[in-house]
């Protein structure tokens, strides 16, 4: 095997998980929220401002998260693509299986050993809480991201590691429990979260995010912890559990609890840093 072949599937890899989808839809603002700038000088904002520096207003698509076409679209169907690739490369068969993932790693980078994936996993959600100081244009209040975030963990946990006993596949290093891939499976679930708070913000921001969760998962492999068959599964279970948690959110608490009122730090219109406070009736 050349190593122009194995950087080209590792490339592959990438292309693969790395794809988020960026809403191009436009929607007004809805007439029950009213946003009021709250003086840092006497300038104040029409109800249908759009916040400094937002690439675009929120979608309609963005605002009906629980749709259940695009619940399909978005979540189940790219899960279960990523999830059936895992399972089907498994086994040393087909064009290119865990098995010679394994062997190219040992063949070109069998040395390769780093501790990055570790943390490297976490870097979205700290860069999505970093916004939410320095920025208005986050789709939900920190405190609803947060508990977000939590559950989508939550249930990212309740589906991996049951799994992991139930397989009870052991590792390429000889380590039990490989299959999917725990670190890969909560990079995803963070990059998704991030994608949906912030991809109106700038495409880019989706596209960081899905790049570090992909590197995440191609460092475990060449770490030799996993199998490449357990880091797209595990890719599949981040996409699916955020998206699940976030449809259930729009489906039973959209318009419950702290999104009624936030208050922000913004710019006015002529440039003076103000706060903002939106409300909801």
């Amino acid at each position: 095997m050349k190593l122009t072949k194995l950087i080209a599937v590792h490339l592959f890899w990438m292309s693969v998980l790395a794809s988020p989808v960026v809403a191009q839809a436009q929607e007004a603002p809805s007439k029950n929220t009213a946003q009021t700038i709250l003086l840092a000088d006497s300038a104040a904002a029409p109800a249908d401002t759009v916040f400094p520096g937002q690439k675009q207003p929120f979608t309609e698509a963005q605002l009906k998260e629980g749709s259940n076409k695009r619940y399909l679209t978005r979540a189940v169907l790219p899960a279960a693509a990523l999830i059936g690739a895992g399972i089907y490369t498994i086994q040393d068969n087909g064009f290119f299986s865990s098995h010679d993932a394994r062997d190219a790693r040992h063949q070109y980078t069998p040395n390769f050993s780093t501790k990055v994936d570790d943390y490297l996993l976490l870097l979205p959600a700290a860069y999505m809480f970093g916004f939410n100081a320095f920025s208005s244009q986050n789709r939900h209040d920190i405190r609803r991201q947060t508990g977000l975030l939590l559950a989508s963990g939550v249930l990212t946990t309740a589906i991996v590691f049951p799994t992991k006993k139930l397989t009870n596949i052991d590792r390429p290093n000889g380590e039990p429990t490989a299959f999917p891939s725990g670190h890969t499976a909560y990079a995803f679930t963070i990059a998704t979260i991030v994608d949906k708070e912030f991809r109106h913000k700038s495409p880019w921001v989706s596209v960081g995010s899905y790049t570090i969760a992909s590197a995440t998962g191609i460092m475990r492999v060449l770490n030799n912890e996993h199998w490449m068959a357990d880091v797209l599964a595990g890719a599949g279970v981040g996409i699916l559990s955020a998206n699940a948690v976030y449809w259930l959110h729009d489906k039973f608490f959209k318009d419950k609890g702290y999104n009624n009122a936030v208050i922000s730090p913004t710019v006015l219109p002529n440039g003076k840093p103000g706060m903002g406070m939106s409300l909801t009736f």
